[in-house]
Formats: C-alpha cells, structure tokens, sequence
C-alpha cells in the first residue's frame, strides 16, 4: 500500500508537469529549431569580454554604492518598523492589537519587493528613493514576524522580576526581555541584509535605481560587454556582503 501511494503521488507529479507543458503552450523544440543554438551561443558569446572602461567603472562604482545604500538602509528601517509591530504582535499590548499588528504584517511580506517597487515608483519617481522602500516594506514584514516569534518564545522570568523590583514596563524590556533575544534580532537583521543585497540588484529592473537600472540600461541596448561587467561586480558585491554579514553574526551572535 505505501509503495502504490508513493507511484501514485509520482504519477501524478509527472501529470501536473505535462499539463502544465499543455496549459502554457511550451514546446522546447523551438529552442532547438533552424539557427536558435547560434543566435544564443553569438549572444552569449559577448558576455566573454567584459567592459573594464574606466568611465564604465566609475559608473559602476556608483551603482554599487547606489545598491549597497538601498540594501542596508531599506533593512535598518525594516528593522526599526518591524521591532514596532512586532511588540503588538507578540500580544503585548492586547488581542486586538496583536490581530491588527499581525494582519499588517502578513500584508506587508506578501507582496513582493518587485511589486513594491512598481508601487513606489508611481508615488516617489524613479531613482534609489522607491528601491529603498520597497525593501522596507516588504522586510518589515518579515522580520516583524520573526522578532514577534522571538519575543513570544523568550523567558518572561527576567522582566517579571525587573518588574517587581519596581521597574517600569519600558525598563524591564529594555533590560529583562531584549538582552535575551537581541542575537536573534541581530542574526535575522543580518540574514534578510544579505537577501536584501541581492534584491536590491534586481529591483533597477522597475527603475529603482543601482546595479540593476544599470544591468536592464545595457541590456535592453544587447551592449553584452557592459552587462557582463555590472554582472560581475553584482557578483563581487554579494559575495563581499555575504563574507561582512558572516563575520558580523560569528562576532556579535555566537558569543
């Protein structure tokens, strides 16, 4: 009986493939078919020699530096709306300020950083300004509901006890519950700058401006030389992020 539930639940994984094939009207072959191969191997073949200009470069640079702004402030802000909503949230101040915090939250990480980003840009224009929101609205919403879950699971002992000491609500806070989740905090701000980082480069797609403004600028000109060179230093960005954010939790986390 297992072994046919199991064939059973594989057959019909291959089943919603196929129908999906059907439904979309993909057919492969045309990838395939007459000089396809050619025109993407020529295509690609541009990618090979990056452009190293130095007028490119500084361009670059400042794209990057463009990025690496929208990154880490859209998380520093998303940090800060987060911890706000997340105090609710956790059931602190009530039911009903638990439920409307948590409804906040839930529509704030559904929509996506693309969406808006769209969204922003309609109100702030083009440019760093609208990538920067977009990044902190949708993380405020995710890391909203992560501390919320930290705060909820953390020992209420300390503050009680801060409490009947004569301590204020804000003191025993400050000094009985956020000392001990603050590496959590810390480690989940992290974690969604690295995300952010990577996100950041996309969202130039919309017109929010760094590396990936620049990306969709050479692409939508095929000047695959200067794409292959904003790719790389995408690439060397992240990578340099990640090894900060890595050291960063291994200083300030595990200790």
């Amino acid at each position: 009986m297992k072994y046919l539930l199991n064939y059973s639940l594989v057959a019909l994984l291959l089943a919603s493939v196929f129908a999906s094939f059907s439904y979309l009207n993909i057919d492969l072959t045309t990838l395939f078919a007459g000089d396809g191969l050619s025109q993407m191997g020529s295509y690609a073949s541009g990618f090979f020699s990056p452009d190293f200009n130095a007028s490119h470069l500084r361009a670059i640079g400042k794209g990057a530096l463009e990025t690496l702004a929208m990154s880490s402030i859209g998380t520093l802000l998303a940090a800060l709306l987060g911890m706000l909503l997340a105090l609710p949230a956790a059931g602190r101040f009530g039911l009903f300020a638990m439920s409307l915090s948590r409804l906040l939250l839930n529509a704030l990480r559904a929509i996506p950083e693309l969406v808006w980003a769209a969204l922003v840009v309609l109100a702030a224009g083009l440019g760093p300004n609208a990538g920067t929101l977009a990044l902190a609205l949708h993380t405020a919403g995710v890391l909203g509901r992560l501390f919320a879950e930290a705060l909820e699971n953390v020992s209420d002992e300390p503050a009680q006890a801060i409490r009947l000491a004569g301590g204020g609500r804000a003191v025993a806070f400050c000094y009985g519950t956020l000392p001990e989740v603050w590496p959590q905090l810390i480690a989940y701000t992290l974690y969604r700058w690295e995300n952010n980082i990577r996100m950041a480069s996309v969202l130039g797609f919309v017109g929010a401006g760094g590396l990936g403004q620049m990306l969709y600028f050479h692409l939508s000109l095929f000047q695959e030389a200067q794409a292959a060179s904003v790719i790389l230093a995408m690439l060397v960005l992240v990578l340099a992020v990640d090894a900060l954010s890595a050291w960063a939790r291994q200083r300030w986390v595990s200790q």
